[in-house]
């Protein structure tokens, strides 16, 4: 009897040896331009691999503050270069794991409801179309948004006359909700957060020359790595997750 429960006691080790264990969560931290496009690669990601994917949304520069401080990330998409490079000099990135993933455009947006119309150009008339309302960015000293949208206002010439009338918002899907509930008249966002509010609509967009490159560079934090972490980064760039970026209006690496 007793070599029985013996023998029981031993397969059960047995199979729980065998026995695959539980996926982990994977933390992301992502700039909160991409919340839509990356839910869906998390779900997808997910459902092929049984990892399940957390990931909070901010301003790139808040969250690079956080994993400076000890945030349990395992991984970080920022929307732009500097605050990537920010936590690089600090040596919290795992060296080699760092790629530039995608491209965005940057554009004028109005609530759905307005007819006012722009063209961007040189000296364009951005403030007398302002009037007496106010123009909604992300903060231009910090978040990336509103320092490419700084930029390229000053590069045109029209940041001057329209400095007083600017709400800095927290990050740029806060100042994409103050123009969709028509607290602001004209924001600056990327053209992938026009896409994905339908109260607002696209004034136009701006040159390209006007403004640094938008990139948002991906890697993984120190500490924090794992195989799940690295085979998410992998499939963030696989065709299959080209595709969804596309649909979102991203324009993958």
């Amino acid at each position: 009897m007793l070599r029985m429960r013996s023998l029981a006691v031993l397969a059960l080790f047995a199979a729980a040896a065998s026995a695959p264990l539980p996926a982990a969560d994977l933390t992301v931290f992502a700039a909160a331009s991409l919340k839509e496009a990356l839910d869906e690669q998390g779900k997808r990601f997910e459902a092929d691999t049984g990892s399940r994917v957390v990931v909070s949304y901010a301003a790139s520069n808040a969250l690079a503050k956080q994993i400076e401080a000890g945030a349990p990330a395992a991984m970080f998409i920022s929307a732009d270069l500097e605050w990537m490079d920010y936590l690089d000099q600090r040596k919290l990135l795992v060296p080699g794991s760092r790629v530039n993933l995608l491209r965005n455009t940057l554009v004028l947006i109005a609530p759905a409801t307005s007819s006012k119309a722009l063209t961007i150009g040189p000296g364009f008339a951005l403030a007398p179309a302002l009037g007496g309302d106010k123009l909604a960015m992300a903060n231009p000293d910090s978040v990336p948004a509103g320092k490419y949208g700084k930029a390229a206002l000053e590069s045109l010439g029209v940041w001057n006359q329209v400095e007083g009338q600017v709400v800095r918002a927290e990050n740029v899907r806060a100042a994409l909700a103050l123009v969709a509930r028509g607290e602001a008249a004209f924001g600056i966002v990327y053209r992938t957060d026009a896409l994905a509010e339908k109260g607002v609509r696209i004034v136009d967009t701006f040159p390209q020359s006007s403004h640094p490159s938008i990139v948002y560079p991906a890697a993984l934090i120190s500490g924090r790595e794992s195989p799940a972490a690295k085979a998410l980064l992998g499939f963030l760039r696989s065709p299959a997750a080209r595709a969804i970026w596309e649909k979102y209006g991203f324009a993958p690496f």
